[in-house]
């Protein structure tokens, strides 16, 4: 299993990103794949998830501004990041942990595989 994130970069308050991991090695439909984040001197914040069965939820911390979708056909699962913030800048990670290996998908301890982390910078 392979998770490919992309898509970060330097962008100003207010901005926009879409940031995207490639699966390869799984199916998304036998797969949760979780968004993460870290910041430096900060726990790991769970932030977007791709259930199994294709629900998809962020967490309310982000107050909307983020949302999640998903290509099975590509098995890329892609989170809509908007009205960025300072705050927001961190290193973000995909990961995927497989059906009937999770019980919680918000709980990064639950997810088996990572992808490489993509650094988001919010600055003017």
């Amino acid at each position: 299993v392979q998770l490919q994130a992309s898509g970060g970069g330097l962008v100003q308050p207010g901005g926009s990103l879409r940031l995207s991991c490639v699966a390869s090695g799984l199916r998304l439909d036998y797969s949760a794949i979780g968004w993460f984040r870290q910041a430096p001197w900060k726990e790991r914040e769970g932030l977007c998830w791709r259930t199994n069965d294709a629900n998809t939820v962020c967490a309310a911390s982000l107050k909307g501004r983020f949302t999640i979708s998903s290509d099975n056909a590509k098995n890329t699962v892609y989170p809509q990041m908007n009205s960025l913030i300072p705050e927001d800048t961190a290193v973000y990670y995909c990961a995927a942990a497989l059906a009937g290996d999770y019980d919680d998908y918000t709980d990064w301890t639950e997810y088996n595989y990572w992808g490489q982390g993509t650094q988001v910078t919010v600055s003017s």
